[in-house]
């Protein structure tokens, strides 16, 4: 009896699992239709992104030439950002209803016993920057100490030297 109990119970949960796995797909083929538009405060750049925040449309107002190019390139840019933050918005309002699916799903290690929870091990992503290259946002992110040699020769200009000094034995 217990064996045709546990195997009832792995019948669903093998069940609850397919039917998570059409959801996921449904909401996969959902996700990728998805598409955000933003426009600028002054109505002169209207940016349009897909589901990866990639930008598929760009439309300018009839007085977008009154902007500096600085100030295009600034409004461009902040318009973009608020385009893929929207449709990074919409990604997780599809996303969580599987979410909570799956939050209410048994963790695998409590289905086999000694099995440690896999999900606490995984770390977690740090946030992207939005910040330009150069910025000092970006200069803090990049101080890990990164071994950089700034007194490099390359190879072959190395090599053409040594040959025209006379030293031309290959065992070296």
């Amino acid at each position: 009896m217990v064996n045709e109990g546990a195997s009832g119970e792995m019948s669903d949960l093998l069940e609850t699992f397919r039917q998570q796995m059409r959801t996921v797909a449904e909401a996969q083929r959902q996700r990728v239709q998805l598409t955000a538009s933003a426009t600028s405060p002054d109505k002169r750049v209207t940016v349009t992104v897909n589901a990866n925040g990639v930008v598929i449309d760009t439309k300018f107002s009839s007085d977008i030439d009154e902007l500096t190019y600085e100030a295009l390139a600034r409004t461009f840019t902040r318009t973009t950002q608020a385009a893929a933050a929207e449709v990074a918005r919409k990604t997780a309002d599809l996303t969580a209803p599987l979410i909570d699916q799956r939050a209410r799903l048994p963790k695998l290690s409590d289905v086999i016993e000694g099995l440690p929870d896999l999900d606490a091990e995984v770390p977690l992503e740090p946030p992207v920057s939005l910040a330009a290259p150069g910025s000092p946002e970006r200069a803090e992110d990049e101080a890990d100490p990164v071994m950089t040699f700034t007194d490099v020769e390359q190879y072959e200009h190395h090599r053409k030297r040594e040959q025209a000094r006379g030293v031309t034995d290959s065992s070296w």
